[in-house]
């Protein structure tokens, strides 16, 4: 499929007037062809109104149609073959066999919220019966569901081409509910965006939808991303990336005369609490499993695990000693961009240069365009706690050990840090009373907590969180991988004493669909 640097408008493929752009081999620094347009305020707005047009078709599909139109989006991509790859590996620096792991995770979204939808778990239909000889006062007939929001607006990640960007979790999700997408690809990778994007054009057109359903804007900027969050036909946004920019987006949507949610990933430095019977028993393996997860990829997880809390001990230095070691002999890896490539030299730079901080595996330096080398750094609790500026995410294969001195101070670590995506303990039996003392704690600060393994690496499935408190997302309530996704582009509705022809599939008394139900508060499978 050849690309030819234009946008998606509905069934319109639309060359854009605003300021052009390249993709880039980060790599090598070579310019790719073709050339990208930004968007303008006339491509915004058709692509909003003809979803807002889309929006009145597209939400009364039914379950079945809906899914059908998931899976053949995943058809499609993978009907795009090696030329997928081979873009995304030119545009990203990423490995060939990551890519194709990530496109596989991507299809296989699709046609998990495919399955979620046929299922109509989403719905989670409450009925309560009326009670009309009710005294004092009669109960009416009350039937809960759940709707779409309406339109979506979903940015492109930098660091997942596929699984995260223009058919990633967010679209899938929103999708899913029923809610048209408008997304703005990312600039680093806008040619693996475009042919994601003609895959979806298609699946419109093959499943015979409304062409509002899809469109892909490009901008090399932040006018265009702007410009959708301030859309009054935009209902939500899903972001995926830095704190700053989801934070101005969040400011942004609070701002309009009708705000709207702003489900953003963001900040995340994943903590690994390294209990003394863990370290006792498996050091070795332990620094391991710790040093391939803070590599890999170069870092660029949301779930790297960027700092390690433990307590002094002969152990922890030999863990440390080990580490450091493993990481050196790591080779550098090709970030994603050299913007990213920049901020981690700068970040890794002011760690290092910090008087309170030991460097125990500083960056090698290299001669490639955009390395990563690893770098590991320990500071003790006490200065740590004083320092609120080590808290902060350095982008990258770098991670700092926390000195405790006491469990006290273990617990006043977990006490002061910020929202996390992930926190993980590393225990033995041994370790119970000091892990069951953190888990209060833990259990506030992260999404996801995990036992003697690594953050890397997120199941989609129906118990994952992929959230936390702020700053790692905007709103901890939610999740944006796993079936609870679908959740944030849906609000519910009451109806009451609705006449049962009108109500929907689900909520009617023969409840065709076969979906499990609470009926008058009981379950009802």
């Amino acid at each position: 499929m050849e690309l030819t640097g234009q946008m998606i408008v509905g069934s319109r493929r639309v060359t854009g007037t605003g300021a052009s752009f390249y993709g880039s081999n980060p790599a090598t620094d070579e310019q790719l062809s073709p050339a990208y347009s930004s968007a303008v305020s006339a491509d915004v707005n058709e692509a909003c109104e003809l979803a807002e047009q889309a929006f009145h078709s597209f939400r009364q599909t039914t379950p079945e149609q809906r899914a059908a139109f998931l899976e053949q989006i995943a058809t499609n991509i993978e009907a795009l073959g090696d030329a997928l790859i081979e873009r995304a590996m030119a545009e990203t620096g990423l490995p060939q066999a990551r890519l194709q792991g990530e496109r596989g995770r991507t299809m296989g979204q699709l046609r998990a919220f495919a399955e979620i939808v046929r299922t109509g778990l989403w719905q989670e239909p409450a009925l309560d019966t009326a009670q009309p000889d009710r005294a004092p006062l009669p109960k009416p007939d009350l039937r809960m569901g759940y709707v779409p929001l309406g339109p979506v607006a979903v940015f492109g990640a930098s660091n997942f081409p596929l699984a995260f960007s223009t058919a990633g979790g967010d679209t899938a999700s929103a999708l899913a509910a029923g809610a048209p997408v408008i997304v703005k690809g990312h600039p680093a990778h806008p040619g693996t965006a475009e042919l994601v994007g003609l895959a979806i054009q298609k699946a419109v057109a093959q499943c015979e939808l409304h062409a509002g359903v899809f469109s892909l804007l490009f901008c090399d900027g932040i006018t265009t991303g702007t410009e959708l969050v301030k859309h009054p036909v935009i209902k939500a946004v899903g972001f995926t990336g830095s704190q700053a920019g989801g934070t101005a987006l969040m400011n942004i949507a609070a701002n309009r005369p009708e705000p709207i949610p702003v489900y953003a990933e963001m900040s995340s430095i994943n903590p690994v609490f390294l209990l003394p019977g863990a370290l006792q028993a498996s050091g070795q393996q332990i620094a391991e499993g710790f040093s391939g997860s803070l590599v890999m990829g170069a870092g660029q997880f949301c779930t790297n695990p960027g700092m390690v809390v433990a307590l002094e001990s002969p152990e922890l230095e030999q863990f440390i000693n080990t580490s450091a070691a493993l990481l050196a002999e790591s080779a550098s890896q090709t970030m994603l961009t050299a913007g990213i490539y920049n901020a981690y030299q700068e970040g890794v730079s002011r760690l290092l240069d910090n008087s309170r901080v030991q460097t125990h595996l500083a960056p090698v330096a290299c001669n490639l365009p955009n390395q990563c080398a690893p770098a590991l750094a320990s500071v003790s609790a006490e200065d740590f706690l004083a320092s609120s500026e080590l808290q902060g995410e350095i982008f990258g294969s770098v991670s700092l050990v926390v000195r405790c001195q006491s469990e006290d101070e273990m617990r006043a670590v977990a006490g002061s840090l910020e929202g996390q995506l992930t926190t993980t303990v590393h225990c033995t039996p041994a370790d119970n009373e000091l892990t069951r003392s953190l888990l209060p704690t833990l259990e506030l600060k992260a999404g996801r907590i995990l036992f003697n393994g690594y953050p890397t690496g997120v199941e989609v499935s129906h118990a994952m969180v992929h959230g936390g408190p702020f700053p790692s997302t905007s709103d901890s309530r939610t999740t944006s991988v796993g079936s609870s996704a679908i959740k944030r582009f849906l609000r519910p509705v009451s109806y009451q004493n609705m006449p049962a022809d009108l109500l929907p599939e689900t909520l009617k008394d023969e409840n065709s669909l076969a979906v499990n139900r609470i009926i008058d508060g009981k379950m009802t499978l």
